[in-house]
C-alpha cells in the first residue's frame, strides 16, 4: 500500500525509452481522464518513431495519438522547460534519466515498470493483444494513482 500523496500533481510527465508506445499511451489516457485539470506530456530517453500498433490500440479506445511526435527529455526541456511536479517513468532507462534530472528539479519520480510490447512476435492480432495488455495495465495504474484527484474534481 502506497502512502497517500500530500498533494495532487498539476503537471505530469510520462517517460519511457523512445516515447513511441508506452508514454504516449499513458499521456493520452490521463489527458482524457482530466481534460482541463492536469497538464500532461510524455518524453523518451531517446528519440523514437511513433509505433503504428500503439496508434491502433488507442484508436480502439476512441483516442487519436496519430499526431504524437516522439520527444526526448532534452527537446522537451528546450521547448517548454521541465516544469512537472510528477514524473512517472515506465522503463529503466527513462527512470535513470528522470532521477538525474531531479537533482536540479523539484519533481517527484515514480517508477512503474511497464513491459515493452515492441518485441512481440507473431500475427498482427498477437502483437495487438500485447499492446492492448500494456494499455490496460497503464489504464489500471493511472486510475488507481489518480482516483483521489478524479473524486476531488468530479
Amino acid at each position: 500500500m502506497e502512502a497517500p500523496r500530500a498533494r495532487t500533481p498539476q503537471a505530469v510527465l510520462f517517460a519511457c525509452g523512445y516515447n513511441a508506445v508506452r508514454s504516449p499511451m499513458a499521456e493520452s489516457l490521463l489527458q482524457q481522464m482530466f481534460p482541463q485539470g492536469l497538464y500532461v506530456r510524455s518524453a523518451g530517453a531517446k528519440k523514437g518513431e511513433l509505433d503504428p500498433f500503439a496508434v491502433a490500440v488507442m484508436a480502439e479506445l476512441g483516442q487519436d495519438i496519430s499526431h504524437h511526435k516522439p520527444t526526448t527529455f532534452e527537446e522537451l526541456e528546450d521547448w517548454e522547460g521541465l516544469n512537472f511536479d510528477l514524473i512517472i517513468t515506465l522503463s529503466p532507462e527513462a527512470h535513470h534519466k528522470a532521477l538525474d534530472l531531479t537533482r536540479t528539479l523539484a519533481a517527484d519520480v515514480e517508477y512503474w515498470p511497464t513491459h515493452d510490447p515492441t518485441g512481440t512476435e507473431g500475427t498482427r492480432e498477437q502483437k495487438l493483444a500485447a499492446y492492448r495488455e500494456v494499455c490496460d495495465g497503464l489504464l489500471l495504474r493511472i486510475r488507481r494513482r489518480f482516483a483521489k484527484a478524479s473524486a476531488a474534481s468530479g
